[in-house]
């Protein structure tokens, strides 16, 4: 699992090679004579899918909880017999946070592994990246993370939150509570600089107003966001939005904390700081502050109680979840439905079943929308507390459909 050169990891595929039923069953025959030998081991073939998340780089400190828990999904239907009888083997391979290794490992997925359905990324220049290598050789991506909106391909199945679904009311919440003066900051990518043209129309649109913008690389230091401070401080907005992603997210909030700002009053308000990146800073950094996501650890159901105690238990009692974790398990729990009933992974035979299936997710009640390939969410406002946990303060009442080019905003 060590490097995007990397052969995927071993540890699944012995898994299955030890299986009496699977170690030598035929997968291709040449003569037409062998045509029930070849169905028969058909049936006892696993379903191979291609795992692309990060375990090294800058955004491991996410993706790696976004392996956990689609690993935990597939153990999961693997335990209760997989799906038709046949197991889920996953093959993984890490992309180093890297944008041209996402590439370079989709296409060896789909086109020397024989995988048609990948489970992964996390930014959006990595999903940007990997967009026409699975429209090319018509793969499916399951994409678990929030995003930027304004994108539509019959490849991607987008099960994280739209603009819709977080922005608006993150924006609507701090115009109410803190006031309309804005700074903006984000790492420098596709997805803060399309999130924050967003945050820009709906301040314009509602009366408020950006007095700061700044992007810093996704490698930038702690010095520049104590740097930074400087400028927050002689400009003093109501509130710091946040698009600033992977490790450099601890360096914000660090820094926040050094410059003596009080969170009650000047908060950073984010789409993307989830229970991981507040392990990460340090509870005691973190505790204030306020985030939008469909989902939090402290999501009060019965289901969501059941999915936290099975994933401590899988890794470990100290490992928070977080809205990536959860939208890339219920994702592969939502695949392995569509699975079962057309017994095929043929994207083009997948994709009719998998639109307007529905699911109970930890979150609740979730659907994936028919028109946008993009996923009924919940919507929900968190203030993050001492003990790195999320104090749900605002949430719907259901789940908000998609609305991924804000037609109605």
């Amino acid at each position: 699992m060590q490097g995007g050169n990397a052969a995927p990891d071993r540890r699944w595929r012995e898994r299955t090679s030890a299986n009496g039923r699977n170690a030598k069953a035929p997968v291709w025959v040449a003569r037409e004579g062998f045509d029930i030998m070849a169905r028969k081991a058909d049936r006892y073939e696993p379903w191979r899918v291609g795992v692309l998340f990060s375990h090294t780089g800058v955004t491991a400190v996410i993706e790696e909880t976004q392996l956990r828990g689609t690993l935990l999904a597939i153990e999961e239907i693997n335990a209760a017999g997989g799906v038709n009888d046949r197991e889920l083997v996953p093959l993984i391979y890490d992309p180093g946070s890297l944008d041209e290794r996402f590439a370079r490992l989709a296409d060896r997925l789909l086109s020397e592994d024989g995988v048609s359905t990948i489970f992964g990324c996390y930014t959006s220049s990595s999903r940007k990246a990997v967009l026409p290598i699975v429209e090319r050789r018509n793969g499916l991506l399951w994409y678990p993370t929030l995003y930027e909106g304004f994108e539509y391909s019959p490849n991607i199945i987008y099960t994280g939150a739209a603009p819709n679904q977080n922005s608006v009311e993150l924006v609507d919440y701090l115009l109410q509570h803190y006031g309309p003066r804005f700074y903006l900051i984000g790492s420098d990518y596709i997805y803060p600089r399309e999130s924050n043209r967003i945050v820009r129309e709906l301040l314009r649109q509602r009366r408020g107003e950006v007095v700061g913008e700044h992007y810093l690389d996704l490698r930038a230091r702690p010095s520049e966001f104590r740097l930074l401070m400087r400028e927050v401080r002689r400009l003093q907005p109501n509130a710091i939005f946040s698009t600033v992603v992977g490790e450099a997210t601890a360096y914000l909030y660090q820094a926040h904390a050094e410059a003596g700002f009080d969170p009650r009053q000047m908060p950073i308000a984010s789409l993307t700081t989830s229970e991981a990146e507040i392990r990460l800073m340090g509870a005691d950094v973190g505790c204030g502050h306020i985030t939008a996501a469909p989902y939090f650890e402290g999501v009060d159901t019965s289901d969501n109680r059941s999915f936290v105690a099975r994933y401590k238990k899988r890794f470990g009692a100290d490992e928070p979840t977080n809205l990536c974790v959860e939208a890339a398990y219920f994702q592969v729990h939502v695949f392995a439905k569509a699975l079962a009933e057309v017994n095929s992974m043929d994207a083009d035979e997948l994709r009719p079943v998998v639109l307007g299936s529905e699911f109970d997710a930890p979150q609740g009640h979730i659907v994936i929308n028919s028109d946008s390939s993009h996923t009924s969410l919940w919507t929900r406002i968190g203030r993050a507390n001492a003990c790195g946990q999320f104090d749900v303060i605002k949430e719907s009442q259901r789940a908000v459909e998609p609305d991924p080019y804000l037609v109605s905003h």
